[in-house]
């Protein structure tokens, strides 16, 4: 009997989460990539800057790898891919401004940009048996695309994220008719956004964001500054509508900001006239009403632009009470604790602070409960995989579906490495490849995993006691008294008594060691950091991490 041919979707980021989107298309000897983003980390991700997929099963199967198709710009969905380009050499296809974004990270990375091709909307790249549809959807940048990947099974489509949005302010609505289209052809599985599924309703339109800002900067006294992400380059825009509007000059501040708003303005996905856009070093030759200030920070990160002004740590900019911040975006879970700091910060300034509880400030990117449904009926599946979102997401977009007549079957709720296998009459998942987190802290890939974070924890949380001891190399002799440091535990000057017998709990332990001939340095470490832990705990109640250092020398050399 002939073995029949199957189709393989394979996560290996997006699902179960928010962010790291990153997802294997398999057919035979055959595989793309669609997308390939970071995520940032969590709380307790000590030190950690950055988290990308684990690209284990790419790179086991990199002679198959075709390519790479990106849906749009955010770092959510294009971060990763210089990481995995170090060491796999493929194309990535993408549309106009994700290519010119991308393009500035390669030439960071030390990769070369040509390998970056660029797809116009409903074109279509054939690789072998696979080939990509680039499809216009709303959302809060330019230039996103779902995609549509047809394959001998059938064709599986990927929304990205989208909304529908009838009046953007860049007159590119999200193309139901292309949609419709192709469910009237027949999709076999929809691969789409979960992440406002909870939310009732349709999402608001940017243009009613724009209309806030137009109003809000007529009646501003002072300076303005809008905080925004710096990739939500519609967002940008409305700002830039509404200064020019009251003849005000715009300053841009934060790296980020900067490098988006040239690369935007550079390939004519912003509409900015000649004049309002001015250095942060010209900002005093200009009165407080003419100034707007775009600006990174939204959510409380420590070295953005704003919260350095809510800190009164930036160079530049010094808020007073005639200003006027508005904080446009919406909460990434997790953040609320840095936001709120920020918000109290400023309020002590006397700044007047305005933010999405107050006023229209921000309108999400992403579809909620009836634009999700449009989605649904228009391409009508026959099977569905709810995507870009947390568990409690996926669920309830599951639900959603089976209220509109979907069988519960077709619908395969999963998790980042789960195998999605299709023939053109089944679905199911069948295994699992390597996924997870990898976690990237400086110029290290993957070389900060549990052991470590786990250590990072326990100083921040405890402190670090080192215990420096010289000892004969041959009879483990103690040479000299112990000397101890403290790190983020005690302030020693004040805990004489602690440490004085501390370092007789050494001076015993290491007695102990030598009447039972224990002489392996790991060994003694050991016991030197058991006998302190005990002690310390005991008088102490605290258990901080212990260091013990022994320095071997011939007694007639020290």
């Amino acid at each position: 009997m002939r073995t029949q041919n199957k189709l393989k979707v394979i996560p290996l980021g997006g699902l179960g989460e928010i962010g790291k989107n990153c997802t294997v298309v398999e057919y035979k000897n055959e595989m793309i990539l669609i997308d390939c983003g970071l995520t940032f980390p969590d709380e307790d991700m000590l030190g950690v800057d950055i988290v990308i997929p684990d690209f284990t099963y790419i790179e086991e199967n990199k002679e198959k790898l075709k390519g790479i198709f990106i849906t749009h710009g955010h770092e959510d969905h294009i971060g990763g891919i210089t990481y995995l380009l170090k060491n796999i050499d493929t194309n990535v296809y993408c549309s106009k401004l994700t290519k010119g974004l991308l393009e500035n990270k390669f030439k960071e990375h030390g990769l070369n940009p040509n390998k970056i091709k660029m797809v116009n909307v409903n074109n279509t790249v054939k690789l072998g048996n696979l080939s990509c549809e680039f499809i216009r959807v709303s959302h809060s940048i330019p230039d996103s695309c779902a995609i549509a990947v047809r394959t001998p099974i059938g064709t599986v489509l990927f929304t990205g994220d989208f909304k529908m949005d009838f009046t953007p302010i860049d007159g590119e609505p999200t193309d139901i008719q292309k949609l419709a289209e192709l469910g009237k052809k027949g999709i076999l599985c929809l691969f789409s956004d979960s992440t406002n599924v909870e939310i009732e309703g349709s999402s608001m339109s940017e243009s009613e964001v724009g209309q806030t800002f137009i109003n809000i900067f007529g009646q501003a006294k002072g300076r303005i500054i809008v905080a925004t992400f710096a990739s939500n380059l519609h967002r940008v825009q409305q700002v830039i509508y509404a200064a020019e509007k009251y003849n005000k000059k715009v300053v841009l501040s934060g790296r980020s900001m900067l490098n988006n708003v040239k690369i935007a303005g550079n390939l004519g996905y912003l509409k900015v006239r000649s004049n309002t856009l001015i250095d942060i070093k010209n900002i005093k030759q200009y009165s407080d009403d003419q100034i707007v200030i775009l600006s990174t920070g939204t959510q409380g990160e420590p070295l953005s632009a704003l919260t350095r002004m809510a800190n009164n740590e930036h160079r530049q900019i010094h808020l007073n009470e005639s200003d006027t911040v508005i904080l446009s975006s919406s909460a990434i879970p997790g953040n609320e604790m840095s936001i709120n700091n920020t918000i109290n910060n400023l309020t002590k300034i006397g700044c007047d602070i305005i933010y999405d509880s107050l006023a229209k400030v921000h309108a999400s990117g992403h579809a909620c409960q009836e634009e999700i449904k449009l989605m649904h009926q228009l391409t009508t599946p026959k099977y569905f995989i709810p995507a870009h979102g947390e568990p409690r997401q996926l669920k309830k977009h599951k639900e959603i579906a089976m209220d509109m007549g979907m069988n519960s079957s077709n619908i395969l709720v999963g998790e980042n490495g789960d195998i999605f296998e299709f023939t053109k009459k089944s679905a199911r998942i069948n295994g699992k490849v390597q996924a997870g987190n990898v976690l990237v802290d400086g110029s290290g890939i993957g070389d900060v995993g549990n052991i470590v974070l786990k250590d990072r924890k326990h100083l921040s949380e405890d402190g670090l006691l080192v215990v420096s001891l010289t000892i004969e190399k041959h009879t483990q002799k103690v040479l000299s008294n112990p000397e101890i440091v403290s790190r983020g535990f005690i302030y020693v000057k004040e805990n004489q008594d602690l440490i004085e017998n501390s370092k007789d709990v050494v001076l015993r332990t290491m007695n102990k060691c030598q009447n039972k001939d224990i002489h392996a340095i790991s060994q003694i470490k050991y016991q030197i950091r058991e006998a302190l832990k005990s002690y310390i705990y005991n008088q102490t109640g605290r258990d901080p991490m212990i260091l013990p250092v022994l320095t071997e020398v011939s007694e007639n050399e020290y």
